[in-house]
């Protein structure tokens, strides 16, 4: 732990466990900040990863909860400040996708995918807003995608959930700011996680003929900008930021 720009501070971090959540958790735990490592079903991993951290003299706990559900998610944020008696950050990072086209799409298909992405960072923020507020303090990074900005075939669950997201941070950063709460969207490209890397070559290749900087984005690349928004974005506030490699301007 070379840096400490957030020492006291405490992050909670949904989806924690691997690709850009588990970036964005050891960003913030690098600065400082006691990270609870949000997970849902691959603890393992998440277990690994406050390990990590805490080899590295940082503090961590992996908490379990599904984001979909209000009452995990008042849970997941009780715990945080029972264990470090504050919430000061927190990125909404946990989502999942169900890809298919509108016309074979199913009920299910289309909620599942609302509420993991979208009515999940209602969930979680409505339970950390009064400690925030109380502290007149917060830091909300809400993980949109390029998706919803530019849609996609076959994802019109995910890309209006990531739109939905877009939205939902500039009404939060307009009635949050008196209170000194940021609230911003990362919308990131195609970045090298399980997600991307599952997809087959041809797909993968035709998506990069697609990026003017010709390669994937890395978590870590992500996870950095959304650092900055807790380290130095004071003054910033209901913003989106394309980390995308051109893909969309």
């Amino acid at each position: 732990m070379t840096q400490q720009r957030l020492a006291g501070q405490v992050a909670v971090v949904t989806g924690a466990s691997r690709g850009i959540g588990r970036a964005c958790a050891e960003e913030l735990a690098r600065e400082g900040a006691a990270v609870v490592v949000n997970y849902f079903t691959n603890q393992e991993a998440a277990d690994a990863l406050v390990g990590e951290i805490v080899s590295n003299d940082g503090r961590a706990i992996a908490v379990r909860a599904g984001v979909g559900h209000p009452d995990d998610c008042q849970a997941l944020i009780d715990t945080a400040v029972e264990t470090y008696g504050q919430i000061d950050i927190l990125v909404n990072n946990a989502g999942v996708n169900r890809d298919r086209v509108l016309k074979r799409m199913s009920i299910e298909e289309w909620n599942e995918v609302i509420n993991t992405d979208l009515n999940s960072t209602f969930y979680t923020t409505s339970a950390a807003l009064p400690h925030m507020i109380e502290r007149n303090y917060g830091r909300i990074v809400l993980m949109s995608s390029i998706i919803g900005q530019m849609g996609n075939i076959g994802q019109a669950n995910y890309a209006a959930a990531k739109a939905g997201l877009i939205a939902f941070a500039k009404s939060a950063a307009k009635e949050l700011a008196r209170n000194n709460i940021t609230v911003n969207a990362m919308c990131p490209g195609f970045v090298e996680t399980d997600m991307v890397m599952a997809l087959s070559d041809d797909v993968k290749a035709a998506l990069l003929k697609q990026i003017p900087l010709g390669r994937f984005g890395r978590p870590a690349e992500v996870a950095s900008f959304v650092r900055f928004l807790c380290t130095e974005g004071d003054w910033i506030t209901g913003q989106q930021f394309n980390p995308n490699g051109g893909q969309y301007m």
